[in-house]
């Protein structure tokens, strides 16, 4: 829970519903001065007194009502307060329910939940001047830029061969062409467009245009699609590229007021950030791990030498690449995954305090299509079970593996909520769910301990999360949740198998998974280090004191790098979980004796190694024989004493 204080306000909203302070209390999170009726209106000085306690205390405020958020947060503007409170759908999440008499320590876990305030996140800027092109197939386009000829500068693209016809009054230019690329968002777009061909300027039955021309280059703020086709970019998620069906009712009165809004500057949430000193991409141009460029929907992610370059601009916030990430390299940033994990973790125990009987379940939906989902359900259904506890965030495809093994080891079982007809693919998700159920199937928790509800009726999701019986408490953890992507899910699956009914030493596991053993070839290997030195997790390391190769089990993240580079292919990957071997910070793979200087008696390589170098060039003229003598007594030099010995003999390499 928040280390903070919690200054909670809540009301039973005109009597319609009936807060238990008594749960609350036992979380310590007792409503400032008990319930009202109306906070957002005749009851409102309680919220004046509330604001006066967290003044002196430093607390985090929340207030129990996401109905009046709005309200509420002019009322703090109005009295210049910069306080960011934290919201409680207690309605929908909570108290609109048949079960709504146990929901006690549910509403207690939302509300310590809240109390813990999201880091500000950073922003990127569009602007647009509101030069738009249309792209057509008929009629429908001239329809559109008609619409919108006195709010945006409007140009015309028909497809070759589209028949439409000019009417007077119309004042935007109409040309022909077929794109061949684009590329852009809101404000910067160009389209690279061949068979392209301006109208005369006063076309009478057609537009009769001319021959065309390839490579003609457009520049627009935004792209209106109406031609058909394959669309330029993913539907929905290209900010400024609009596309429908302009045969679909009321298709073109959409569309002219969703382009007529896009003139300004406008702001964006910068989803991701990039450590890459981490990514384990690629490195001395050796391909690693591709698994956020296979996964973007947009193509905001591309490789760039050793790491992966994201832009901003591009990229929609879906978020399935921070999941899919084994190192943390890319992390979401619409909350970082430590504060969710910190939110998660107070949610539970706060749950526990309350007196919640039943296993918790966390229902994790999106903000798009849970959330309503969830309320339609709360408003004209049964509303949510009481040990089901609501989390809803930016997108759903953002959680990992990280995040939800830690929730299992905190006791809790984990549904997650998402579109029938998502608008993207969900592999980054599915790849998560594989892997959570291939580790957690041989530590004995059920197929319900991890479910994955993919639906757009509210009555199937109510269905779903009651289609079996709520289950008694879970042997859970209490660890605390690392901030970084990478040690939380260490730290999450070491700690739900010590808590799990069927504890493991060792899970095999398919390739691909983020985990395993490098196992090293030792006739093979020459202990050059070529692999430690390409590690980007630096789970491969030497040991600057004697020939040696150690490992790291916990950090080694599969990627690959290291078994192509070493030019013996002495490396071999075993993908697997290994608890045992996880509490080995390091164990020798491979070392050899080394070999000493004959002069000074410094280690300066592995005798085998030296040796072997000797055998190879014993038929060569100049170490052979009486003669070779001395070009021997060279290869038994460490660097320092070689270079003296041939300043001191007057040696000439250009003799």
């Amino acid at each position: 829970m928040s280390a903070r204080p919690v200054c909670c306000v809540t009301c039973t909203c005109l009597e319609t519903i009936t807060p238990d302070l008594a749960a609350m209390g036992r979380a310590g999170l007792a409503p400032q001065g008990g319930p009202v009726t109306e906070l957002c209106g005749a009851d409102l000085q309680h919220l004046a007194a509330a604001l006066e306690d967290v003044a002196e205390t430093g607390a985090a405020l929340v207030i129990g009502c996401r109905r009046k958020e709005a309200f509420f947060r002019d009322v703090l503007a109005q009295v210049g307060i910069d306080l960011s409170p934290g919201f409680v759908d207690a309605h929908a999440h909570a108290l609109w329910s048949d079960e709504a008499a146990l929901a006690g320590p549910k509403l207690a876990a939302l509300h310590a939940r809240a109390a813990i305030e999201p880091p500000p996140v950073g922003t990127v800027s569009y602007d647009s001047k509101g030069v738009a092109l249309i792209l057509g197939a008929g009629d429908e386009a001239l329809e559109l830029a008609r619409s919108l000829q006195g709010r945006l500068n409007v140009t015309v693209l028909l497809r070759p061969g589209a028949q439409a016809l000019p009417r007077g009054g119309d004042a935007f230019p109409v040309a022909q062409g077929r794109v061949r690329t684009a590329q852009g968002w809101l404000g910067d777009f160009t389209l690279l467009i061949d068979d392209y061909a301006l109208a005369p300027p006063a076309p009478r039955g057609g537009y009769g245009f001319g021959p065309g021309r390839d490579g003609a280059v457009s520049t627009c703020d935004l792209v209106i699609d109406l031609a058909g086709g394959a669309p330029l970019f993913p539907e929905g998620l290209r900010p400024g590229y609009l596309r429908d069906d302009p045969r679909r009712p009321g298709a073109l009165a959409d569309l002219v007021l969703k382009a007529a809004d896009l003139v300004g500057t406008f702001d964006k949430e910068r989803f991701v950030s990039l450590d890459p000193t981490i990514c384990a991409h690629a490195r001395n141009r050796i391909g690693g791990c591709r698994a956020c460029v296979d996964l973007c929907p947009t193509g905001a992610i591309t490789p760039g030498g050793d790491a992966v370059s994201v832009d901003p601009m591009i990229c929609a916030g879906c978020g399935q690449c921070a999941a899919a990430c084994p190192s943390g390299a890319i992390s979401y940033q619409v909350p970082p995954v430590g504060t969710l994990a910190d939110q998660c973790r107070a949610m539970l125990q706060a749950y526990a305090q309350a007196g919640g009987q039943w296993r918790p379940v966390i229902l994790f939906a999106d903000l798009a299509h849970g959330a309503p989902l969830i309320e339609v359900s709360a408003r004209l259904g049964r509303g949510l079970p009481a040990h089901v506890l609501p989390f809803e965030m930016n997108e759903i495809t953002r959680i990992g593996p990280d995040l939800v093994s830690a929730c299992l080891a905190w006791g809790a079982d984990v549904a997650l909520l998402v579109s029938a007809r998502p608008k993207h693919d969900l592999a980054g998700l599915d790849g998560t769910l594989a892997l959570l159920r291939a580790l957690t199937a041989p530590m004995g928790l059920p197929d319900t301990a991890l479910r994955l509800i993919a639906t757009d009726d509210p009555t199937d999701l109510v269905q779903a999360l009651r289609a079996g019986a709520p289950q008694p408490p879970r042997r859970a953890s209490q660890f605390l949740p690392p901030g970084d992507k990478r040690g939380l899910l260490i730290a999450a699956l070491t700690e739900l198998n010590r808590v799990a009914p069927a504890p493991q030493q060792a899970i095999a596991l398919d390739k691909g998974a983020p985990f395993g053993a490098v196992t090293v070839d030792p006739a093979a290997c020459t202990l050059c280090m070529a692999c430690a030195g390409a590690c980007p997790a630096n789970a491969l390391i030497d040991n600057p004191e004697t020939p040696m190769l150690r490992f790291t089990e916990s950090a080694c993240l599969q990627c690959g790098i290291c078994a192509a580079t070493c030019p013996e292919q002495a490396i071999t990957l075993t993908p697997r979980l290994d608890f045992a071997m996880w509490d080995q910070p390091r164990r020798i793979l491979h070392e050899e004796e080394p070999f000493c200087c004959t002069e000074c008696g410094k280690g300066f390589g592995t005798r085998s190694g030296i040796e072997r170098v000797i055998a190879r060039l014993s038929d060569h003229w100049m170490f052979s024989g009486s003669r070779g003598e001395a070009g021997r007594a060279m290869l038994t030099l460490c660097e320092d004493c070689r270079v003296r010995r041939a300043a001191e003999a007057g040696f000439d390499p250009h003799q």
